[in-house]
C-alpha cells in the first residue's frame, strides 16, 4: 500500500433501536467518539468533518459537532444524501487528505425517524411535485414507491412473491448470526407469507425497519493509518453517478421505471479505480430498502442479467456462506435503517475479520452501495 492511499481505521455504531432515549445529537456524538476510540485518535487530530449534504445538515450539523470536541476544521464537506452521500464520503475525504486540505477525517451519519412523528414518510415534503400530485393520490410513503416498482418487475419479468421473500429470509438469518441488529427474530417463508401487507406486493417483511442511531467512521492517509490501533482498511475505489432527475420526478417519473443506471455507472468507476473485476468481490453490503431495490441492484451491478436476479438468489446464494453474501449483517430490512452507513461499519468489520458468527471466509474485498435516487454511490474497500 502506498503512504498516499486512504484507509478506514475508525468505526462507531450506536445500539440500534426504534425509539432511542437519547436525542440525535446525543447519538452522533457518542459514534463519533466510538470511532476515534476504535482507531485510537485523538479528537485533537482530526482536521476534516464530512456528512451527508441534506439530512445531517438539518439535524446535526457540522460546525456543531466540531464544537463538541474541539475540532479546528481546515475542511469540511458533504454530497449527495442518505445512501449516496454515505458511500461516497472517502471520495470527499480521499480529494481533501490527498491535497493537504486534512490529515484526519471524521464522517458521521444519523437519524431519528424512529422517534419523529413523520418517521422517513416526512422526508419527501421537500418536494412541491409530490405535494401536489402524489401524496394527494394515495403515494404518501416509500413504500408504496417501491410496490409501484415490484409490480411492474412482476409483470416484466416474471418476478414471484417467493423471490422477494428469499431475499427478506436470507438476511433475517444474516442479521441473526451477526447478533448487533435491531431484529432478533426468525423469519421463516411462512413469516414471511404472514407478514402483513403494507402496499401490494410487499409486506412489512419487505420493508426497512425504522430506526434511531448513528454512526460515524475515521479516514486518513496510509502513512497515518499504520500506526493506528486497529488494522487499515484500503478504499480501493470510490464511484458517484447519476441520473438528470430532480426529486419531484423520481419513482414515478423515471424514464425507464426497471432500471438504476447510475448502479452500472458508478460500479465501474470505481471497478476502473481499483483494478478488479466484479469477480474479485467478496461480499457486497447492497442497499437495501425495499427487497425489490435489492435485487434490481444485484443486477444493475452487473452480478446477474436483468430480469434474472430471483433466481441468482436463490440458486447462488446471499446467505454468509452463499456465492456472493450480500448484507451480512441483515442489512436495512433486518439490522436497522441509518441509510447504510451501518453497511460501511460491517463491511470494515468483515474485513478486519471482526465479524464473529457472520464472518464471510477469506474477505479481502468488499463493495458497500448508496442509494438516493437519482445518485448512486459505489465504495470498494480491500484489506
Amino acid at each position: 500500500m502506498a503512504d498516499d492511499d486512504i484507509a478506514i481505521v475508525g468505526i462507531g455504531q450506536t445500539k440500534p433501536t426504534r425509539r432511542a432515549d437519547r436525542d440525535i445529537r446525543a447519538l452522533s456524538i457518542e459514534a463519533v467518539q466510538m470511532a476515534l476510540d476504535d482507531a485510537g485518535i485523538a479528537p485533537s487530530e482530526v482536521d476534516g468533518i464530512i456528512s451527508d449534504g441534506v439530512i445531517m445538515p438539518g439535524s446535526v450539523p457540522r460546525e456543531y459537532m466540531a464544537a463538541q470536541f474541539g475540532i479546528t476544521r481546515r475542511f469540511d464537506g458533504g454530497m449527495s444524501y442518505g445512501g449516496t452521500g454515505i458511500a461516497c464520503a472517502p471520495m470527499l475525504a480521499r480529494m481533501a487528505l490527498r491535497a493537504g486540505l486534512a490529515d484526519v477525517v471524521v464522517f458521521y451519519f444519523g437519524v431519528d425517524w424512529g422517534s419523529r412523528a413523520e418517521g422517513p414518510y416526512g422526508f419527501h415534503n421537500m418536494y412541491p411535485a409530490k405535494m401536489a400530485f402524489e401524496k394527494p393520490q394515495g403515494f404518501n410513503g416509500q413504500p408504496s414507491y417501491f410496490a409501484l416498482w415490484a409490480r411492474r418487475y412482476m409483470h416484466e419479468y416474471g418476478l414471484t412473491e417467493a423471490d422477494l421473500a428469499a431475499i427478506a429470509t436470507t438476511q433475517r438469518a444474516s442479521a441473526l448470526r451477526n447478533g448487533r441488529g435491531q431484529v432478533q427474530k426468525a423469519l421463516s417463508m411462512d413469516d414471511y407469507y404472514a407478514s402483513r401487507m403494507i402496499s401490494d406486493p410487499l409486506r412489512a417483511a419487505d420493508c426497512c425497519l425504522i430506526t434511531d442511531g448513528a454512526v460515524a467512521f475515521v479516514m486518513t492517509r496510509m502513512d497515518r493509518a499504520r500506526d493506528c490501533r486497529k488494522k487499515p482498511i484500503k478504499v480501493m475505489g470510490c464511484g458517484y453517478a447519476s441520473e438528470p432527475l430532480s426529486g419531484d420526478d423520481i419513482f414515478t417519473q423515471k424514464p425507464a421505471q426497471l432500471t438504476m443506471p447510475g448502479a452500472k455507472e458508478a460500479c465501474g468507476r470505481a471497478l476502473r479505480e481499483a483494478g478488479i473485476g466484479l469477480d474479485a468481490v467478496n461480499f457486497a453490503e447492497i442497499y437495501d430498502c425495499f427487497t425489490i431495490s435489492c435485487l434490481m441492484q444485484i443486477e444493475d451491478l452487473g452480478f446477474c442479467k436483468k430480469g434474472e436476479a430471483g433466481a441468482f438468489v436463490r440458486e447462488q446464494g446471499t446467505g454468509i456462506e452463499g456465492k456472493l453474501p450480500v448484507n451480512t449483517h441483515g442489512g436495512l430490512l433486518s439490522h436497522s435503517y441509518l441509510l447504510g452507513a451501518e453497511h460501511v461499519v460491517e463491511a470494515v468489520r468483515q474485513l478486519r475479520g471482526e465479524a464473529g458468527n457472520a464472518q464471510v471466509k477469506n474477505a479481502e474485498i468488499g463493495m458497500v452501495t448508496g442509494l438516493s435516487v437519482p445518485d448512486y454511490g459505489v465504495l470498494l474497500l480491500g484489506r
